[in-house]
């Protein structure tokens, strides 16, 4: 059976014109992954904000209780003192000047970056390549730290940083298609309850407006928006 095929029989399963509970959503996109590989599971989150208001740009961070699958290829950047925790507590690359050259030369096989508050001078002239892939280290996620072994122990330990984009959606992997169905509930809910915590003072009217999981390739599935909000 072709991949197209097994695409056709998955649209066939998901009603479009059916909202999900959150238990159901997880069972079934098991059910109607598409792919041969350990695809991704992935969130997608509408919410009722205006991103071009610096006060509603929701951003932050999340550790998952079940990890996302992945292993996260780790960069530290810091000074001499730091490298020997980084290194101990499983950074995947641990340096300064010599990546700071290789970023400048289009190097990003990266998946985070953390660095030392001292250091973040010498790396701002990175923000134009590593802000658009949202590798740029910042305080509010945690990797512009001095504490940088326990920094990189929650990022190898599940924690995901999230951010809205400019059409007011956050996008977050939150597990793959081989998790249980109750591992990927658990892990949905810990991003959603996150999310909501830091609905915006500004933000009038529904903030949840809608969500929908899917795993890579497979048509999404819309879930009750009102079932998520505790």
């Amino acid at each position: 059976m072709s991949l197209t095929k097994k695409r056709k029989v998955a649209v066939t399963k998901v009603d479009k014109n059916k909202i999900y509970s959150l238990k159901e959503a997880s069972n079934l996109v098991k059910e109607i992954n598409c792919t041969k590989f350990d695809s991704s599971v992935d969130l997608h989150i509408r919410l009722g904000v205006d991103p071009k208001k610096a006060d509603q740009q929701v951003r932050g961070t999340v550790s998952l209780p079940h990890g996302t699958g992945k292993t996260k290829r780790v960069l530290v950047l810091c000074t001499p003192d730091k490298e020997a925790a980084a290194n101990e507590a499983g950074a995947d690359f641990v340096g300064l000047d010599e990546f700071i050259q290789k970023i400048e030369s289009g190097w990003v096989d990266v998946d985070v970056i953390i660095a030392t508050p001292a250091v973040m001078p010498k790396i701002g002239k990175l923000g134009k390549v590593l802000g658009p892939r949202n590798l740029m280290p910042n305080p509010k996620t945690g990797t512009v730290t001095n504490d940088v072994a326990a920094a990189v122990n929650e990022v190898k330990g599940g924690k995901i940083a999230f951010k809205v984009d400019k059409t007011g959606i956050v996008h977050a992997s939150i597990g793959r298609i081989s998790f249980a169905p109750e591992k990927i509930t658990e892990n949905s809910t810990e991003l959603i309850n996150a999310i909501l915590k830091l609905k915006p003072s500004s933000s009038k009217g529904t903030y949840l407006k809608a969500v929908s999981m899917a795993s890579t390739m497979s048509p999404g599935i819309t879930l009750d928006t009102k079932s998520l909000i505790n």
